[in-house]
């Protein structure tokens, strides 16, 4: 599909803005709940653990689901793959809306999590094939990132608007945007070759090893919400999914037909990667989560004030594609990324010593170097997930850095959230105090300078590299 003629390169565009369309829902939708979160609480009557659980179980699905939707894009036709995880996001996303009881939303988040991971990672890898790989191809990461990311940041503002009407509103939304790049996405998105499904077959154990694994060790990760709570539960939760993860390698190693091909995990700087986005987007997830109940519980703001109050952090909608590609090209992915990450900290530390009374001119410094943060961020870790990488495996690529940063989200909210509660005592109320939030600010610092070193250590590798890579290999990029 990627081609230089200006037919084509016309045609690209136009498929990349349906793609655009696909992420920025997956954005505002997940954007717009987290607004929402204290309006759903007063209705249902859920309690801190299980508000955040909302969050998690969205994480449960797309993340215990995404090396398996990521393959399947690869095996069984990208195009299919992204229809169908949309269809079943749009059904499901409705479904939210009327739920009556908190049982019914987790099982509506679970599902639309398990959808995402099937779209996102067939998306990615229909932007990366419709461009040729150079400065083209950047460019239009760089739309699709900001895109992306901007359905985040435009989200709480949307989830704000929708949340005082009703919060029931921020699952129609979403059913009502699914359903117009859905009819799109029909007429742009025409089958390729590949989506004539896999020549040697699906490896079904494989699939269904590292699924479970992935689903074992994310509702570990969320376990740890509850530190001191059933602790032999949440080890043996861990234990259980690490003997998966040891099956699925050994399965892959005998498989004539692998659903992941293991050598792609010993490319220093694709890890490197990946634990960056885990990194970044934890630390953004549990900073998010707390400074939503800092504002609507600790300060009496409305959804649209919190809301209101982050659409900062959209700037980086415009920069990423604008700024963001031409920094790539002339200092690369890697550079880049580390003054976001550095942004990043600097922003989450400034929130430190946030007191009961902050007016938004003290927030607004650290609001303004998220937006920075993103924009030079979020764009480049796109770009490294498929960089160098055979065009075959763009889904599982894909699908290994969309992993990282659902793991990366499920780890922020429940490390704030367990941090938040140990410093409040271990209070059994729903709400937190001035001091819990403190504390569990603390984490997003901690996540962002673990960053900074591992994305500094490809800055190093990167400068010493004398050799070029090998084809099979992706280029240092974080």
């Amino acid at each position: 599909m990627a081609t230089s003629s200006g037919r084509t390169d016309t045609r690209a565009w136009r498929v990349l803005l349906v793609l655009c369309g696909a992420i920025f829902l997956e954005g505002i939708d997940v954007a717009m709940l987290n607004v929402a979160l204290p309006a759903i609480r007063a209705d249902l009557g859920l309690s801190t653990g299980t508000l955040s659980g909302v969050v998690s179980a969205y994480v449960l699905g797309y993340g215990g689901f995404m090396l398996l939707g990521g393959r399947a894009a690869d095996l069984l036709g990208r195009r299919r793959m992204f229809l169908l995880g949309l269809v079943v996001l749009l059904a499901f996303s409705g479904l939210g809306g009327l739920a009556t009881e908190g049982w019914m939303l987790l099982v509506a988040r679970f599902v639309t999590g398990v959808a995402a991971a099937f779209m996102t990672p067939a998306g990615l890898a229909l932007a990366t094939g419709a461009f040729p790989e150079g400065p083209q191809r950047t460019r239009a990461l760089g739309v699709y990132a900001g895109i992306g990311s901007g359905g985040f940041s435009l989200g709480l503002v949307a989830g704000g608007l929708l949340a005082s009407i009703g919060w029931r509103w921020v699952f129609f939304a979403p059913v009502l945007l699914a359903t117009v790049i859905l009819l799109a996405a029909l007429v742009l998105l025409r089958g390729t070759a590949e989506d004539a499904g896999p020549a040697g077959g699906f490896d079904i154990a494989g699939a269904l090893s590292i699924t479970g694994a992935m689903l074992l060790l994310a509702y570990g990760v969320v376990r740890l919400e509850h530190a001191g709570e059933g602790l032999g539960t949440t080890a043996g939760v861990f234990a259980a999914g690490l003997v998966l993860v040891a099956a699925f390698v050994v399965i892959e190693r005998r498989s004539a037909n692998p659903l992941v091909r293991l050598g792609i995990l010993r490319s220093g700087p694709l890890v490197r990667t990946n634990v960056g986005a885990l990194l970044f987007l934890g630390a953004f997830a549990g900073f998010q989560f707390m400074i939503t109940i800092y504002l609507q519980e600790l300060r009496g703001w409305s959804p649209l004030q919190t809301g209101l109050a982050m659409l900062v952090v959209a700037m980086d909608m415009i920069l990423s594609p604008t700024l963001t590609p031409r920094l790539v090209n002339r200092f690369g992915n890697v550079r880049v990324l580390l003054g976001g990450v550095l942004s990043a900290v600097l922003a989450y530390a400034l929130f430190l010593p946030i007191s009961a009374d902050w007016t938004y001119a003290a927030m607004l410094p650290g609001m303004l170097l998220i937006g920075l943060a993103f924009s030079l961020a979020y764009g480049p870790l796109t770009m490294a997930a498929t960089d160098g990488v055979d065009e075959r495996e763009h889904g599982l690529a894909g699908g290994l850095l969309y992993t990282s940063m659902q793991f990366g989200t499920a780890l922020g909210i429940s490390a704030v959230t367990a941090v938040s509660a140990a410093a409040a005592d271990g209070a059994p109320g729903d709400g937190l105090d001035l001091t819990a939030i403190r504390h569990g600010l603390v984490v997003p610092v901690v996540f962002t300078v673990v960053a900074v070193l591992v994305t500094a250590l490809g800055v190093r590798r990167g400068s010493a590299a004398t050799a070029p890579p090998s084809p099979a290999s992706v280029p240092s990029a974080a």
